[in-house]
């Protein structure tokens, strides 16, 4: 008896210590599927945000660096979509990192959003308005 109970100890121990590790595993550059992207998330605080770090095409017909020009601000239609914070305000709780937003730079629309990892390791971005079961998915994978 006293050996299962040892044995469950050391599994709770574990599991725990994993879930630990699991709430930093979304930090670092993630390529969105059309290739065109790459966003690094971060930490700010207790929360996670995640920028444009690189774009394949940064620049716009005449060689400039291509401005949030779809932006519902006029204020923020001068800023350069290079290094725009594309993910903000998320945090981590039960294994995912929720109550955050994407920003669509293509269309200047925010949307709500969840974040999880998926066991192959890619990045689930669930985006939404409302609620979550209305909305749209796509999966990232990590840049090495």
């Amino acid at each position: 008896m006293s050996k299962k109970l040892s044995l469950l100890f050391v599994f709770a121990i574990c599991t725990l210590s994993v879930f630990a590790q699991k709430k930093d595993d979304i930090l670092g550059k993630w390529l969105n599927p059309s290739g065109e992207g790459q966003v690094e998330i971060y930490k700010k605080a207790d929360k996670y945000s995640g920028k444009l770090v690189w774009i394949k095409d940064p620049n716009d017909d005449k060689g400039k660096p291509k401005m949030d020009i779809k932006n519902p601000n006029a204020n923020l239609r001068s800023r350069p979509v290079m290094g725009l914070e594309i993910l903000k305000n998320f945090a981590f709780e039960d294994g995912k990192w929720t109550d955050g937003t994407i920003y669509d730079p293509k269309t200047g629309k925010t949307y709500s959003c969840n974040l999880s990892i998926k066991e192959n390791g890619e990045l689930n971005i669930r985006g939404y308005i409302g609620i979550s079961l209305i909305g749209r998915s796509e999966s990232w994978k990590r840049v090495k």
